[in-house]
């Protein structure tokens, strides 16, 4: 059995964060952050399109507003304005019958995003022979695929939670007991579920990457900033900028454009990070600079 992430590879978290930060410029992941966030905001509309068509499957009514005001205390609040203005138009722009059978057309183009990522996690993981271009795209697809499921099981969790908890009390006659341990594991249940999803993101995309259980240190550390920017951003905006008197109407595409750009940067720090653990823990030097 491999030894555990969490040992770092024998080196100290000073050592680890010196190779990271070596790498994070020597490797221009700053650069391909900002790629990365892109070809995410092309992947956006057709992703949020599938999500879509997925919700109006389930018998809930109010599901998907409850949803994006789930959004809406993640992302700033003109950008949040602006993607769901934009998903209602092409929504309301489409029937449910194309809604539906478009939903594998809006997958294929949610999952140009993912083929970005697989191409810079290649490059966080040293990966020297990438994959054949038609395994590119069946990965870059059954990954977006599985990450979609992922994120809109825990978004289920945290929105229906409470809905669940009941239904399992009253179907199986279960105690008081067992809603304090339901209302406790919930928020970790739903963390749990994002992890995974970040976990199997580092181990499917690149060509070559460690085999390590769930949660690994670059998955936690990826999350972590990804909430952490999230939620400075959108008080930042709210509060201290005036980014209106720079940019004026265009002010929230550039917030959504930053936003992709922070998520961006968190997912390849995290990818990042267990990169330089697993060099270490085979025993490598910190990989040496290469030539431009």
């Amino acid at each position: 059995m491999p030894a555990s992430p969490w040992r770092l590879g024998s080196l100290t978290p000073l050592d680890l964060g010196r190779r990271v930060y070596r790498r994070l410029w020597r490797d221009q992941l700053v650069d391909h952050a900002a790629a990365l966030s892109y070809y995410f905001l092309f992947a956006l509309f057709p992703t949020l399109l599938f999500l879509t068509t997925l919700l109006g499957l389930l018998p809930v009514e109010g599901l998907r507003d409850r949803l994006v005001r789930y959004g809406d205390q993640m992302l700033p609040p003109d950008a949040a304005s602006l993607l769901w203005k934009t998903l209602d138009e092409i929504t309301a722009g489409a029937g449910g019958g194309l809604l539906s059978l478009g939903a594998l057309g809006a997958l294929w183009g949610a999952s140009r995003g993912t083929r970005s990522v697989i191409a810079a996690l290649n490059i966080v993981f040293d990966v020297e022979r990438p994959r054949p271009w038609w395994r590119r795209q069946l990965v870059a697809v059954t990954l977006t695929a599985a990450l979609t499921g992922f994120t809109l099981a825990a978004l289920l969790l945290l929105v229906f939670g409470d809905w669940l908890r009941r239904l399992l009390t009253s179907l199986f006659g279960l105690d008081g007991a067992f809603e304090v341990a339901w209302a406790l594991a919930q928020g970790p249940l739903a963390v749990l579920l994002l992890l995974v999803g970040l976990d199997l993101t580092y181990r499917l995309a690149p060509a070559t990457a460690p085999r390590w259980p769930c949660p690994t240190p670059g998955a936690v550390l990826a999350l972590l900033a990804w909430i952490g920017t999230s939620l400075g951003l959108r008080a930042y905006v709210t509060h201290f900028s005036a980014y209106n008197a720079t940019y004026g109407s265009i002010g929230a595409v550039i917030l959504l454009m930053l936003w992709l750009y922070l998520s961006s940067l968190a997912l390849l720090l995290g990818g990042l990070v267990n990169s330089v653990i697993a060099r270490a823990a085979a025993g490598g030097p910190d990989r040496p600079p290469t030539n431009p």
